[in-house]
């Protein structure tokens, strides 16, 4: 009785694309082989998304070589898809490493993978889906869920504000004499606005710094990606409630506690609302507090001009 790989090794290739359509069809054959999840051992799952032997799949678009048949070559490519999206995701969450473990991390991320593939032309997108994956399955995450959130949210913030557009500054000029039941302002885009459950920024920084005091005090570098060691996991952040807004001066990451009613207008100011109905959200504030915070919200950029 034949193999699979055997029976594969006789499946018809189309010896050329003849079209645009066929051309089309090849691409989506060889995407959905690369994106599904990698089976035990990190090789090829038994089975493609259509239910035929993984072999049979890949005979159907890859020739064999003398040294490699069809489904020994998709599995290199395979894998290296899927390891170096893991990497990136890694590379990004090292507060959420910190936490959860490579181990635990690296069971998260290929099931956030797998339910949320790729779909950006730039890696800087591949994190945006992970806090609702935390959100829609914290058994992932468990017994840290909570803070896991939290600071997945805190780094794809700080994603956000590493990158996204900063649009020109709204000087006090543009604001004079428009009355405040009128006046509405617009907020940063690459400013983040969270309400966090623990010291998510503080835990993320802490782990930061160690880190890069680790690099500084050793002269040999650690393997890439899946050499990886394990680290000994810091206390997990503080549970506290906390509002942080998460932004960028002059090119350089920064983050800023608020005071809750600070956070309460500065998201009204995000949802819309004239700069009074803003400022009434923030509830019973002293008129000088209010002035100095936006005092230092100008300073800080954080208005600008709508699009």
């Amino acid at each position: 009785m034949k193999t699979a790989r055997a029976q594969a090794s006789a499946v018809r290739r189309p010896s050329r694309v003849g079209s645009t359509a066929e051309l089309r069809a090849f691409q989506r054959t060889m995407l959905r082989a690369l994106i599904q999840p990698l089976g035990p051992d990190d090789g090829p799952q038994e089975r493609g998304v259509d239910g035929r032997p993984m072999a049979e799949v890949a005979a159907s678009f890859i020739k064999p070589n003398a040294r490699l048949d069809s489904l020994e070559r998709l599995e290199i490519y395979h894998r290296m898809y899927w390891w170096r999206l893991i990497d990136c995701v890694v590379e990004d969450c090292p507060g959420l490493a910190a936490l959860l473990g490579n181990d635990a991390l690296d069971r998260l991320v290929r099931a956030y993978l797998a339910k949320y593939p790729s779909r950006s032309f730039t890696l800087r997108n591949l994190c945006s889906r992970l806090p609702r994956f935390i959100a829609e399955e914290p058994r992932w995450t468990a017994p840290r869920s909570a803070p896991a959130l939290d600071v997945a949210r805190f780094e794809w913030a700080q994603t956000v504000a590493y990158d996204a557009e900063e649009r020109p500054l709204l000087g006090p000029a543009e604001i004079a004499g428009v009355p405040p039941a009128r006046l509405r302002l617009t907020l940063q885009p690459h400013l983040s606005l969270l309400a966090l459950g623990c010291t998510a920024d503080e835990f993320v920084y802490s782990v930061r710094r160690r880190s890069a005091l680790r690099a500084e005090a050793s002269n040999a570098p650690e393997a890439p990606g899946r050499g990886r060691r394990q680290t000994r996991r810091p206390p997990a952040p503080g549970r506290k409630r906390v509002c942080v807004a998460v932004f960028r001066v002059k090119g350089n990451l920064r983050h800023l506690r608020l005071e809750p009613a600070a956070f309460r207008i500065l998201e009204a100011i995000r949802a819309g609302l004239p700069l009074e109905r803003a400022i009434a959200a923030g509830g019973r504030v002293k008129p000088g507090q209010i002035e100095d915070w936006f005092a230092m919200w100008m300073k800080l950029g954080w208005f600008c001009r709508s699009p």
